[in-house]
């Protein structure tokens, strides 16, 4: 089974919404704002690209990335890496044609199968609502965080608020940065 892994710049109250300046949020922007750059804390963002073998995203996230991803280095794995959208809207008209291979899953039934094929780990970035029902479905087998020392208040968060059993988690990996960021890496204990 595949492992996989969601991703995010996370402020300490659970707030993922626009952290690059996707616009309509009132605090986009929210990582580069009044924080102090430091490059190892995203030397996991590297480390990421080198691990995955596929991307998975929600519309959304899908429609912020996809004009810009393509064309930055920073990005260049991702590129010619297996993408796959969540979505029930989306058509293949819609998908860009200099970001590799994409396919649109239809329901976490088809990412659960997606799962129990061959292949390496499957990275999420973004995609707070598709995060939500992974998380429900128990299909999130990792978690990379990076929080920042902020409270932005509203905002979409990565977590969901459905009443459910408690999901425990193990702390794996983790580091503190002298800009007050803290670099989380959480299995899901099954």
């Amino acid at each position: 089974m595949r492992t996989l892994i969601s991703t995010a710049f996370i402020s300490l109250d659970g707030v993922v919404e626009a952290p690059g300046g996707e616009p309509g949020y009132r605090n986009s922007g929210w990582t580069f704002k009044d924080i102090e750059f430091v490059p190892e804390a995203f030397e996991i963002k590297g480390r990421e690209q080198q691990e995955a073998t596929a991307m998975l995203m929600g519309r959304t996230s899908y429609e912020a990335f996809s004009p810009v991803w393509p064309d930055m280095e920073e990005f260049a794995h991702y590129r010619t890496m297996p993408k796959y959208v969540v979505s029930t809207t989306l058509t293949d008209q819609d998908l860009v044609a200099n970001w590799g291979r994409t396919t649109i899953l239809r329901s976490l039934d088809e990412v659960a199968a997606l799962k129990e094929t061959e292949g390496g780990p499957i990275i999420v970035h973004g995609s707070a609502t598709l995060n939500h029902g992974l998380s429900d479905a128990g299909l999130i087998d990792r978690y990379h965080l990076l929080v920042y020392p902020l409270l932005l208040g509203a905002g979409k968060r990565l977590f969901s608020t459905t009443d459910k059993d408690t999901q425990k988690l193990k702390l794996v990996e983790h580091e503190v940065y002298g800009n007050g960021l803290q670099k989380q890496v959480l299995e899901v204990v099954r």
